[in-house]
């Protein structure tokens, strides 16, 4: 288990918004909302997958990272330090062999990273139409699941989109919060993005707060918005609907400790194998 339950209620946000193939602009977008988080009360803040750009194409992204990573990253830490609050966000960073890794970086109210997780599960998927995805061709997968420890937040563990359908990667390792910052397709989006969040929530006994890409990014991509926050029994406390916005809510706890007091499934699991 991880450590004990913090006695604790953080206020934190999630928050859905519509990067463009545009650093700047996009960096411009985060602000906006981190701004309207913080005024509300939000100690941390979540921003989604690829928060810095959705680019035009994959090559362009791969691209893009060799040269605007370094400044997300000091974005990132100088507007965690100028809010005093914890911040989280993915976006890519140059691997080897011309590909990227799709990672989530952690800072704190300091401006300090704390960790970074790098995506496990790749995205090479083929829908139908328009919904062909081969993420494995400019991504170099990560190896570890990683949890954070993040005092009075708790102990948070770090997922990225398409892991959410991967349990196996929740149950690695044990956390207080899981955060899924993600770009759902508007497809599978509608079909499963609440189940999946909900569904980690109840089995691993967690809030989930999931950070989410949302609206018409270019003329070629579209995501599904939403961005939730799910407490430990399955409830949505926030959701922003379709379009950007913050989800914001207090993590209670006190109720997290009720949960797993009053129904122990963590502790009830049968040895693997």
């Amino acid at each position: 288990m991880p450590d004990s339950i913090p006695r604790t209620s953080p206020r934190v946000a999630a928050i859905a918004m519509r990067s463009v193939p545009d650093l700047e602009a996009s960096l411009e977008e985060a602000e906006r909302w981190v701004e309207r988080a913080v005024r509300d009360g939000a100690e941390a803040v979540g921003l989604p997958e690829n928060f810095p750009r959705i680019s035009l194409t994959p090559a362009e992204g791969v691209q893009a990272a060799s040269l605007e990573a370094d400044r997300a990253l000091a974005w990132l830490s100088t507007t965690a330090r100028r809010h005093g609050i914890v911040m989280w966000g993915g976006l890519h960073v140059p691997a080897m062999a011309g590909k990227v890794h799709n990672t989530l970086v952690v800072v704190d109210a300091r401006g300090q990273e704390v960790t970074r997780y790098r995506k496990r599960h790749l995205f090479d998927v083929s829908l139908g139409g328009h919904d062909e995805h081969r993420e494995s061709a400019h991504v170099e997968p990560g190896q570890e699941v990683v949890t954070a420890d993040l005092g009075s937040l708790g102990t948070w563990g770090l997922a990225i989109c398409y892991d959410l359908r991967f349990p196996e990667h929740f149950r690695a390792r044990e956390a207080h919060v899981w955060t899924v910052p993600a770009a759902f397709l508007t497809r599978t989006g509608a079909a499963h993005w609440h189940v999946l969040l909900r569904a980690r929530a109840i089995e691993n006994q967690a809030f989930v707060v999931a950070p989410a890409q949302a609206g018409q990014h270019h003329p070629t991509r579209r995501s599904h918005g939403h961005a939730l926050i799910v407490d430990p029994w399955g409830t949505v406390l926030a959701d922003t609907g379709p379009e950007p916005g913050v989800a914001i809510a207090r993590l209670d706890f006190a109720w997290l400790a009720e949960v797993r007091r009053g129904l122990p499934a963590l502790m009830h699991r049968l040895p693997s194998g």
